[in-house]
């Protein structure tokens, strides 16, 4: 491999290049059309697999990104709840000195104490509104995230079913075989549910 890097084969990838090789040459097992047949099929869930696996990853970080959104909504309607106090403590305070102050001065502390309870009144509609778009991002992570793990379930059927396949190479028992196709399909299913969003 270029570049220095690392190639891992699975447990299986090795037996089912040498039964493929072995069913080439004429050698090995009565070539009976099944090492064909499995060769094809792992061929194509491991490609399924491939792509939900992405599918997998892609959700993940969307599931990431969007409880970063919520963070942040979160904490710009704490700025909004501390400003929304700050004007409530101006008021209280407008409110005293109108109630200590000479009569001909309550008027002035009034019309501070009716713009402190517009300000915050404006600040609450507004910190409510924030509020709700954190919780919507929140729900977008978690909806992401049960994505993610239907892709990953799926995913991981599909590599227990491409192992079957290994195994039903190397033992020939058809009740093996039939669990390989049955987990395969399970693994499509699972994830046709997850691109359904089920």
């Amino acid at each position: 491999m270029s570049g220095g890097g690392f190639h891992v084969h699975g447990p299986h990838d090795h037996e089912l290049e040498h039964a493929v090789q072995e069913a080439a040459s004429g050698h090995g097992h009565k070539s009976d059309g099944l090492t064909n047949q499995i060769a094809l099929f792992t061929a194509v869930i491991a490609t399924v697999g491939a792509i939900f696996s992405y599918m997998g990853g892609a959700t993940q970080a969307n599931a990431g990104l969007y409880k970063n959104n919520a963070a942040i909504k979160k904490t710009e309607a704490s700025n909004q709840w501390n400003y929304f106090q700050a004007k409530s403590t101006k008021q209280a305070l407008a409110e005293v000195s109108r109630d200590l102050a000479p009569a001909d001065r309550r008027e002035a502390y009034q019309a501070k104490i009716d713009r402190y309870e517009k300000e915050k009144n404006d600040i609450k509609t507004e910190a409510e509104k924030i509020e709700a778009n954190a919780k919507d991002w929140d729900q977008k992570s978690d909806e992401q995230m049960h994505l993610h793990h239907r892709w990953a379930q799926a995913t991981t059927v599909l590599q227990v079913s491409i192992a079957l396949a290994a195994i039903v190479l190397l033992t020939r028992k058809r009740p093996l075989e039939w669990a390989m196709f049955a987990t395969g399909i399970i693994g499509v299913a699972l994830g046709a549910m997850a691109w359904l969003h089920l």
